[in-house]
């Protein structure tokens, strides 16, 4: 197997991480004192398992390139426009009670929940399928009730999306 481009970023962390970054390069992290052979047995190491996530990655941004402005905007409108009804009906459905939706341009994930209780969705979800909107409004509101990704938050998911896992996946897509 060929050896693997890398860009070596050296802190104060004690461990060795091998990151695939969203343009599908990668990036090393170090420890101060790690000796290059070290983190070149490391890079060699996980190499098949870079080189399966890099193809992921760049298959993901193949099948999902970044919008032109003219795209983004349409996109925003949609999220603005379908996502609060849907997050209105869900809350009724859950009794939960969000203390706000806002549209964001998150780039790295598709919703948050606040500590408040304040929900947050990403513009991109207008991209993708309702159903897979559906499961990340009920992924968020699951989090008014549940601050965690444990068994009870989930079993918050499924009794109200019991497909939620086919849903997820669409995400992935």
């Amino acid at each position: 197997m060929k050896q693997l481009d890398y860009a070596l970023v050296r802190s104060r962390s004690r461990t060795l991480a091998l990151q695939v970054e969203r343009d599908g390069s990668l990036t090393v992290r170090a420890p101060l004192r790690c000796p290059n052979a070290a983190i070149e047995a490391f890079v060699a190491k996980n190499a098949a398992w870079a080189a399966e996530k890099r193809s992921q990655v760049l298959a993901r941004n193949e099948n999902h390139p970044a919008p032109t402005a003219e795209q983004r905007a349409a996109l925003f409108e949609c999220a603005r426009r379908d996502i609060p009804p849907l997050v209105e009906r869900y809350a009724a459905r859950m009794d939960v009670c969000p203390a706000g939706v806002k549209i964001t341009g998150a780039e790295r994930r598709f919703g948050s929940c606040s500590g408040k209780n304040s929900l947050c969705f990403s513009y991109r979800l207008a991209a993708y399928p309702k159903e897979a909107v559906e499961y990340v409004v009920v992924h968020e509101l699951a989090h008014i009730r549940e601050k965690n990704h444990g068994k009870g938050f989930y079993a918050v998911i499924a009794s109200v999306l019991p497909d939620y896992k086919e849903r997820e996946k669409l995400l992935r897509q």
